[in-house]
């Protein structure tokens, strides 16, 4: 572990990018190249003063879901990240989950969907990141899988019609099925269904009709306590590996939801489960 390398590093990075890069205003006056301190902390979610004494080579070691939201948030690529957790003392994690490497390629198209409800979520639906749109029509991000949650925790369900519920089920479980056999010799991906074979009848019941599918895109119905049942087209955009995919919310032209998605930023952020 180096922190004070490790705060150097950071500082370099800072410096590259500019705001517009990463969504954020540039505003008349900069005194800095790149972004600045607060800028960063803002957008990996930490304090600045701790953000500061980590640049400055002071504090504790950052934990390994800290490093990965500051991957994030300076958009470095795979070689960078790996370094950053180096110099951090931390083993770099491998394959999904909160922790997984995002193509900064893929980050700098979310941060263009800012008139759009955006994601990148998983191929085991653990949400990575989301803009303030999403947050607002599907409530804040949840790291661990929707498909655990909607086995497991009946209250997540309330986000969809009822009626819907059964082909939700059906989905994420031919979804879940097509990124299993994707992932191969995967402990995080055999362990998720063998939990949830035990945990729930109606995933087993499912699990073992065959039924695969991948989730590319479809038209689904959002509860939403604000603005009512949103009626909305839900499409995503692969990685190369299929192991992430940026998810994106809109409205059929026409359609109420076309008013409905011009409310959300000015109902702001709904605490309530997220669909995947």
């Amino acid at each position: 572990m180096d922190l004070v390398e490790l705060g150097l590093f950071l500082q370099s990075r800072r410096a590259r990018i500019t705001p517009a890069e990463v969504g954020l205003p540039t505003g008349p006056r900069r005194r800095v190249p790149g972004l600045r301190r607060d800028e960063v902390a803002q957008l990996a979610g930490a304090s600045v003063d701790y953000y500061t004494e980590l640049e400055r080579g002071r504090g504790a070691q950052p934990s390994t879901q800290m490093l990965a939201a500051l991957a994030r948030a300076l958009r470095l690529d795979f070689d960078e990240r790996e370094h950053l957790f180096r110099l951090a003392g931390r083993p770099a994690p491998a394959g999904g989950g909160p922790s997984a490497h995002i193509a900064p390629a893929m980050l700098a198209l979310l941060d263009r969907l800012d008139e759009t409800p955006a994601r990148i979520i998983t191929d085991l639906h653990e949400t990575l990141v989301q803009n303030r749109l999403a947050t607002a029509l599907l409530g804040p991000a949840d790291p661990d899988s929707f498909v655990a949650r909607w086995f497991t925790d009946p209250g997540c369900r309330s986000i969809y019609p009822e009626a819907d519920h059964p082909h939700h089920a059906k989905v994420l479980v031919a979804d879940l099925r097509a990124a299993v056999a994707r992932r191969g010799d995967d402990g995080s991906a055999t362990a998720l269904v063998t939990r949830l074979r035990s945990a729930s009848k109606e995933f087993a019941a499912l699990w073992d009709t065959g039924d695969v599918a991948v989730r590319r895109g479809e038209r689904k119905r959002v509860n939403h306590p604000e603005l009512g049942v949103v009626d909305i087209h839900c499409q995503n955009l692969f990685s190369e590996d299929g192991r992430q995919r940026l998810q994106f919310f809109t409205a059929p032209p026409g359609s109420p939801a076309v008013e409905q998605l011009k409310l959300l930023s000015v109902i702001g952020v709904q605490e309530f489960a997220d669909p995947s």
